[in-house]
């Protein structure tokens, strides 16, 4: 059994605001018995040209506060963050960013970041302006599980899941800032369930919640624990939470052995 944390906070365009209520967010976690918190993507500030501006390195301040704060709360962490990238050019200076999952160990230790693959360039929306395409899928051991990296777009793409599976993930860890609008939340529950189902793995969704103060549309709540048969054993709604809730891998056991979906499989896909 793994206790996880679904850390549902609001984030605003000011990262010392968003560190502190990261911190916030753990000691809460903490004080319920989480082994692995998650926080949602873009937990460093909002979406939005200053994205640029307000990216660091994976040794800057932000990293190294949430760093600390797993140390001092002895949780594992996933994270959202914009990590410096391109060289930047230009009347701005500014070069375009990765959208950084990082996975940090409960001594506070960077074991992996996993740089967003898959970028929204749809619905109105143009990420790729913005952001430097990651290339590896990843997954890391974090209290004790095979946690695979994705980030928000990347759910709609179900080989990036299949490949996560194929390198042994225990569970997915989706991090999101998920917009608004017509079927949109439809989408999300809809795509966590099945990435949880056609994997036979075991997911944890966790979105911003919704910002009163932000006009963007990013952050609809709505973070999940689902199982490999796809149970939503919780689902936050869309008001700031952190919830705790347990991982049984005798589920994931007890599952594939009814539905050995992943050993019948006859057509082999592309890396993501």
């Amino acid at each position: 059994m793994t206790r996880i944390a679904l850390c549902q906070i609001p984030v605003s365009e000011d990262p010392a605001v968003n560190l502190s209520r990261a911190r916030e967010a753990l000691r809460s976690a903490a004080e319920d018995g989480a082994e692995l918190a998650i926080l949602p993507e873009a937990t460093l500030t909002r979406y939005g040209r200053r994205i640029t501006g307000l990216a660091e390195p994976l040794d800057g301040p932000f990293v190294t506060g949430l760093a600390e704060a797993a140390k001092e709360s002895g949780l594992a962490v996933v994270a959202g963050v914009f990590e410096t990238g391109e060289a930047g050019t230009g009347e701005t200076g500014r070069g375009r960013v990765y959208n950084t999952a990082v996975a940090l160990d409960e001594t506070g230790a960077l074991l992996a970041a996993y740089r967003k693959i898959h970028l929204f360039d749809s619905f109105g929306a143009k990420e790729s302006e913005l952001v430097v395409p990651g290339e590896e899928p990843v997954v890391v051991e974090l209290a004790g599980l095979r946690v695979g990296l994705v980030t928000c777009y990347d759910v709609r793409f179900p080989e990036l899941g299949r490949a996560l599976a194929d390198r042994g993930a225990d569970l997915f860890a989706v991090i999101a800032a998920w917009g608004s609008g017509p079927m949109k939340e439809e989408h999300w529950a809809t795509l966590v369930r099945a990435r949880a189902i056609e994997n036979t793995t075991w997911v944890a969704a966790v979105g911003q919640a919704p910002n009163p103060e932000a006009a963007d549309g990013f952050g609809i709540g709505r973070s999940m624990l689902v199982d490999p048969m796809g149970v939503v054993h919780t689902d936050l709604g869309p008001a700031p939470a952190v919830r705790t809730c347990v991982l049984d891998p005798q589920v994931t056991i007890a599952t594939r052995n009814a539905l050995p979906c992943l050993e019948h499989r006859r057509l082999q896909v592309g890396r993501s």
